[in-house]
């Protein structure tokens, strides 16, 4: 069972049981030399044992085995966190363990791994330029195509390379950028959007300040307040020397939980599918690569 299949009021009992039920697979799962622990023969039960368990998270052994065995005990933040860190339980687990123990999940800090495989995917779609991309638009991994497009967004400071960063601070892709005033405000209503759920990351506070010290068209467009969805719609630029080009701008999110998308530029008129080969040779003469910063991880 996920968090997501979970009824809003589960009755505490159910909850309890099922909590118990979670803590005792994902215990049995692990073995003791993948927490520290010495081997120590032989083993009559799969997994680590509760004793084991609750000395590494630094709890009662009688109180962690009343949690799997589904009493009526109350569980902190730090208690369920130490748990998961000992049973370690991935972004998606953790936020599972804590909606069955009642308790609000801890923001997670924003996801900047590249799934293994990634940058292949990004290879085949050339010569359409696509790009990978967190919430906080983070440019993660990219192709030739979108780099060229973009202007040598792999030339940038890791610390710059960030879509809204491009969008309000660099004159060269403004220039390019043909639907900039269109694009512009839309983007700041999906970034407005998103920032509620993360607005006590310091990531985040920091982007928003910069953007708004850095660009009073950002600060006009902030004090709207205007909130709106991501959506799919039509950009065009001028390359130059590919010339202009029109593509339909598509978004496709990688997980559900993870904040991760996947941006393609697809061709909207047959002249742009005609010079999409020649922005890919500008790309190729000009040494750019298939990247991602950081560096592609399989641990995702």
């Amino acid at each position: 069972m996920t968090t997501a299949t979970l009824p809003d009021a589960l009755p505490d009992e159910v909850r309890r049981r099922e909590l118990g039920t979670f803590l005792r697979s994902r215990r049995e799962r692990l073995g003791p030399e993948q927490v520290g622990l010495p081997e120590s023969g032989r083993r009559r039960t799969p997994g680590l044992r509760r004793e084991e368990v609750a000395s590494l998270a630094g709890v009662g052994v009688t109180w962690y085995t009343w949690l799997e065995q589904g009493r009526d005990i109350r569980a902190s933040e730090q208690v369920l966190a130490a748990i998961a860190g000992t049973l370690r339980l991935d972004p998606y687990e953790r936020t599972h363990l804590f909606t069955l123990a009642g308790v609000p999940a801890p923001a997670q800090t924003e996801c900047t791994a590249v799934p293994a495989g990634m940058q292949t995917i990004l290879r085949q779609l050339e010569p359409f330029p696509a790009t990978l991309q967190n919430a906080r638009y983070d440019i993660l991994a990219w192709n030739r195509s979108y780099d060229e497009l973009m202007g040598g967004v792999g030339d940038l400071p890791f610390e710059d390379r960030n879509s809204l960063l491009i969008m309000f601070t660099s004159q060269d892709f403004r220039d390019r950028a043909l639907t900039w005033e269109e694009s512009a405000p839309q983007m700041v209503a999906q970034f407005r959007a998103s920032l509620a759920e993360h607005v006590t990351e310091p990531s985040w506070k920091a982007l928003l300040k910069r953007l708004k010290c850095e660009s009073p068209e950002f600060a006009r467009f902030w004090q709207a307040h205007e909130v709106k969805p991501p959506r799919n719609h039509t950009k065009a630029f001028r390359h130059p020397q590919a010339g202009l080009l029109r593509f339909d701008y598509t978004n496709m999110w990688t997980g559900q939980r993870s904040g991760l998308r996947m941006t393609t530029y697809s061709p909207a008129d047959d002249e742009t599918e005609r010079r999409l080969d020649l922005l890919l040779q500008l790309a190729i003469s000009a040494g750019r690569s298939v990247a991602s910063t950081p560096p592609a991880t399989a641990s995702f």
